[in-house]
């Protein structure tokens, strides 16, 4: 009897342990949460804590409690190798051993969430995941965007959430920071009697940001009218707080903003020919300073901000020198910061009179890291050839959504398109940029949405893949607004994009900036007919009226988010359009000049209202005062508008009747370009033609080659092929201007058509990298 008793009661215990095993993990509103995390940890994962009590409190009204015993802790936090908490909390930590900045999420069997990272930044990571998870934006503070209150949070028995970075570097440069972050920092957020100073209490938030973003490289600001990093006490230090590795762009070498330190610290000229001694001194005095923190160490050199090195006038010559430099720079890395230098993040970044140098046949040591560039329109310039490839270093891109120079700046509004952002950088990843991903986001706003999109992919660039660029804008959107709300808000966001790719707001006044030719300074007419114009204009104010019918029905704690990340981009890009569009009318006498002046009355109330929050001094709507930003003279001009040529046929790459090839999401005229592998054919059909010749019109994605310097294609008409075209541009040619202000490379040929039923069109890619956006099919024009 005693027996049976005794299994009845083993068999209830078992019971008992399944049930409790099947438990989830709970959060409820008002209940504190206890966490056990051992004191050894580094202090990123600390801050990460401190940032996951901030957001613990916001969505559930109460803190977090730290401890370091395990049993106490309903949250288990740990890195591997560090804390015998997460050795002994009954969870398989293998997936993540041996990878860099991994972090696994596990209920465990006791129905307790563990949290474990493969070193210190996978494990804040994690813990920043669980933010993610209860409803907190990355940009809770960056948009002021206030999650919402829960009463209760769960997780499955059986949850599981392994992560771990594609890119190893994936960061953000603060740059072309004069009419935003610098005067917004100094003198609003963390004023300070000197002049251009970004401060600690700055940089922590940038870093919080990046922390959110699972991103951990910094290049910080460097113009004339910002303080350098390192000159502001605390800068540093607050980086490691948050686990950032320092880096600098590729005119800043060894930690140096040479553009603002050595006017101060620096002796004679910044002439490695014949003042090497006291540069060396610069760099080695920087070097000393920072050895025991994470850095990226830029190795190289050239002038003074951005300019061409000095003392060395040939290629030969200059190759002579960056190998001296190269040298130099290793040896103070080898005596001050790794015996090893092997061991040193370095990163060598090929780039105007440096890239002639390496073509020369410079040898970069193979551990460091090659970085290229885009050509500061979001179209990248290089991509590693095989040999660059195999490097132990591995390869880096710098890319641009805002940007200060020639044919013209675009720092105002965020309005480089999600789509160009996802085709490059996914391409840039296949082609085996993987190491580092860095950024030019300006002064992070208002560029939010594309901000995130790039660090989402350099994190997980196979989620974003499978997900695609519209659902991750979707859920971007949802996430802030809700899931009604970004039903309606997406056509509208995705359309915004879309006019502002066939031409930037700040591209709409015809000038253009850094040319000799004065005409570019005076604003003029775009070679747009009327029904061109009007229709445009049409598209940007039902825009508006969407956006702001959305305004007036939001509930008021969403109000000033969706201000920042869809009122403000979006009425800004539409008064901008309608000011210079309205004045291009006018000129002819078909609108009235009031109409334009009341759009630039707009912007200014618009911005005025961007600037009386927290933001004030952030946007300013006329960086540089360039022409296209002011109110436009009111001049008369006797000639017309040219007329629309009406094309007989037109096609989208995707509208092809064969040969369908990758479709670049959302990218194109219309939003149907098509990525054309070397040889593949797409065809197209049209019907009976009245004449005996047709003039094809094809418009490309102005992007670069891909493998070798040629892009070219064919046109095939019933048969009979044309020579290869090219279109590839070289440097800052004329051409290149024209294609990145309307997106869009184009090329024409006249081809006989033989009197038939039906015909076929057969375009052809020659190379890699071809994109077709569309092809326009005219009568041909009677000379």
């Amino acid at each position: 009897m005693k027996y049976k008793k005794l299994i009845s009661f083993l068999a209830f215990f078992l019971a008992v342990l399944s049930v409790y095993g099947q438990n989830p993990f709970i959060l409820k509103s008002g209940e504190p949460v206890t966490i056990a995390c051992g004191n050894s940890e580094e202090e990123v994962v600390h801050t990460a804590l401190n940032l996951l009590n901030r957001d613990v409190e916001s969505v559930f009204s109460t803190r977090i409690i730290v401890t370091p015993e395990s049993k106490k802790g309903m949250i288990i936090v740990g890195t591997i190798g560090q804390s015998d908490l997460i050795d002994k909390a009954g969870v398989d930590l293998s997936p993540i051993k041996n990878k860099k900045e991994a972090f696994l999420l596990a209920v465990s069997s006791t129905g307790k969430l563990v949290i474990a990272g493969s070193d210190k930044r996978g494990t804040a990571y994690g813990v920043m995941e669980l933010s993610r998870l209860i409803g907190v934006s990355p940009w809770e503070w960056w948009a002021d965007a206030t999650p919402a209150k829960k009463e209760i949070f769960q997780l499955p028995a059986s949850y599981r959430n392994m992560q771990s970075p594609s890119v190893e570097y994936r960061g953000i440069f603060i740059n072309d920071e004069d009419w935003g972050l610098t005067p917004w920092s100094w003198q609003t957020y963390e004023p300070s009697d000197v002049k251009g100073q970004i401060g600690p209490k700055t940089h922590e938030r940038i870093f919080e940001l990046l922390l959110r973003l699972r991103a951990n490289t910094f290049w910080p600001a460097m113009h004339g009218c910002s303080v350098p990093f390192y000159f502001t006490p605390g800068n540093k230090e607050v980086a490691d707080k948050f686990g950032i590795f320092i880096g600098t762009s590729h005119c800043e070498p060894m930690m140096r903003n040479t553009n603002g330190e050595w006017k101060r610290d620096g002796v004679g000229e910044y002439d490695y020919v014949h003042n090497s001694a006291h540069v060396l001194s610069f760099w080695e005095q920087r070097v000393k300073e920072v050895a025991g923190l994470d850095n990226l160490y830029t190795l190289g050199m050239r002038g003074v901000h951005d300019g061409a090195m000095n003392g060395a006038k040939t290629i030969e010559e200059q190759k002579a020198v960056l190998t001296k430099v190269l040298k130099d720079q290793r040896d103070l890395l080898t005596k001050y910061v790794n015996k090893d230098v092997t061991q040193v993040p370095q990163v060598f970044i090929p780039y105007k009179e440096v890239l002639d140098v390496y073509h020369a046949g410079l040898q970069v040591p193979d551990e460091v890291t090659l970085m290229w560039c885009d050509d500061n329109y979001g179209y990248i310039r290089h991509f590693p050839t095989a040999e660059e490839r195999a490097r132990k270093g591995g390869n880096g891109v710098y890319y641009h959504i805002s940007y200060w120079g020639r044919p013209h700046d675009y720092l105002w509004l965020g309005t480089v398109h999600p789509s160009l952002v996802y085709q490059q950088m996914s391409l840039a990843y296949e082609r085996g940029i993987q190491k580092m991903w860095i950024l030019n986001v300006g002064d992070i706003k208002p560029a939010e949405y594309q901000v995130e999109l790039f660090l989402d992919m350099a994190w997980n660039l196979e989620a974003v893949k499978q997900q695609g660029v519209a659902a991750h804008q979707r859920h971007f959107l949802e996430r802030e607004f809700g899931k009604n709300r970004a039903d309606r808000l997406q056509p509208v966001m995705q359309e915004a994009y879309r006019l502002a790719y066939i031409r930037k707001p700040e591209f709409m006044g015809n000038t253009r900036t850094e040319e000799k030719d004065p005409k570019f300074k005076v604003i003029s007419d775009l070679p747009w007919s009327e029904q061109e114009i009007n229709e445009r204009l049409a598209a940007y104010r039902q825009l508006s009226d969407k956006v702001e019918q959305e305004w007036h029905a939001l509930p008021a704690q969403k109000k000033e988010t969706y201000f920042q990340l869809v009122k403000y981009p979006v009425q800004a890009a539409a008064q901008m359009n309608n000011k210079l569009l309205t004045a291009q009318l006018a000129r002819h006498g078909k609108a009235d000049w009031a109409d334009s002046d009341r759009a630039y009355d707009s912007i200014v109330s618009l911005t005025k209202r961007y600037n009386t929050t927290k933001w004030n001094r952030m946007m300013d709507f006329q960086p540089r005062r360039l022409p296209v930003f002011n109110r436009v003279e009111r001049k008369a001009l006797s000639s017309g508008l040219p007329e629309k040529r009406q094309a007989v046929y037109t096609w989208n790459g995707a509208d092809c009747a064969e040969g369908v090839s990758a479709i670049c999401e959302g990218l194109g005229y219309e939003g149907k370009a098509v990525a054309v592998s070397k040889n593949k054919e797409l065809t197209f059909e049209f019907t009976a033609w009245e004449t005996d010749s047709v003039e094809v019109e094809v418009r490309l994605l102005p992007n670069h080659p891909v493998e070798g310097e040629r892009l070219r294609f064919t046109i095939s008409l019933d048969g009979s092929a044309t020579e290869a075209v090219s279109y590839e541009t070289k440097g800052r040619s004329e051409e290149w201007k024209e294609n990145v202000l309307c997106n869009q490379a184009v090329r024409r040929m006249v081809l006989p058509v033989a009197r038939k039923a039906s015909h076929r069109l057969i375009f052809t890619a020659l190379d890699e990298g071809v994109v077709l956006d569309q092809i326009y099919l005219y009568m041909p024009r009677i000379k």
